[in-house]
């Protein structure tokens, strides 16, 4: 028996890994975070048992996994996103490993990959960014120290933000010192679901963009000087000069006499 820990992508269906779906189409019991993970994820199961724990605490869904040990019943226990991410399975496979029930992590599709795909963005552009930060605000508990937010923003590096939205305008207040008023910044609402929804602007009007939209849960934003980007340049990896493994010197155009 195992648990696998699925990341079932940030939404459209499709974006489940063919590993995770195949998991979840075997595995005769399913627990899975109804309030993020849509219903169409779990079509072509066979489970048996399948229980939406978004209303459940901790020691109930430690109880399903022991009682699905004891039969000897793989369980799939799905996550949106990527499980190991915001997925609060850290505290899980700490009950798991006191119990000796095994489990297994499949990873899948971030948020921020979604958001970066709906905004035809690369994250990270030789000479302007090469760091993403992926961090969240600090509302119901703290940040380690060190990790707040206008610590984190002296980087000036592209960065995401998880469950902010609704302190946007304190979110702005503590990245201006840091990337100026004309920094791109966008907020993505429910990236890959049916109902998509994004806007983008600087950090000098994005808060009143998102107030018109109205989005105030379940959505990210991404800030830095690569939104939108044109005037970087190009990588290493495709430059005709630069040689490298695959493509040896003479390949890439070099002579001895150059």
């Amino acid at each position: 028996m195992t648990v696998y820990f699925i990341g079932a992508g940030p939404g459209d269906p499709e974006l489940i890994t063919v590993k995770g779906q195949r998991l979840l189409r075997s595995c005769p019991v399913i627990l899975y975070a109804g309030s993020l993970v849509p219903q169409a994820v779990l079509d072509g199961h066979s489970a048996h048992s399948v229980v939406n724990t978004a209303e459940l605490h901790l020691d109930e869904i430690i109880a399903l996994i022991h009682a699905a040990h004891a039969k000897g019943q793989d369980v799939a226990r799905v996550h949106s996103g990527d499980p190991s991410l915001y997925g609060a399975i850290g505290e899980q496979i700490r009950h798991l490993r006191r119990l000796s029930i095994p489990f297994e992590i499949v990873p899948g599709v971030t948020a921020v990959a979604a958001c970066a795909a709906l905004l035809e963005s690369e994250l990270t552009l030789p000479q302007v960014s090469q760091t993403v930060i992926l961090t969240r605000f600090a509302s119901k508990s703290p940040m380690p120290p060190g990790e707040e937010l206008h610590e984190l923003a002296r980087h000036g590096a592209t960065m995401a933000i998880h469950l902010g939205v609704h302190h946007l305008q304190k979110i702005v207040e503590e990245l201006l010192p840091h990337y100026g008023v004309d920094c791109p910044i966008a907020v993505i609402h429910r990236a890959s679901w049916p109902d998509q929804d994004w806007v983008s602007g600087t950090l000098s009007d994005i808060a009143e963009k998102v107030r018109a939209k109205g989005f105030r849960r379940t959505a990210l934003i991404i800030v830095g000087r690569v939104l939108g980007a044109e005037d970087f340049a190009d990588s290493a990896l495709y430059n005709q000069a630069t040689p490298h493994l695959f493509r040896p010197a003479d390949a890439a155009g070099s002579t001895d006499s150059d």
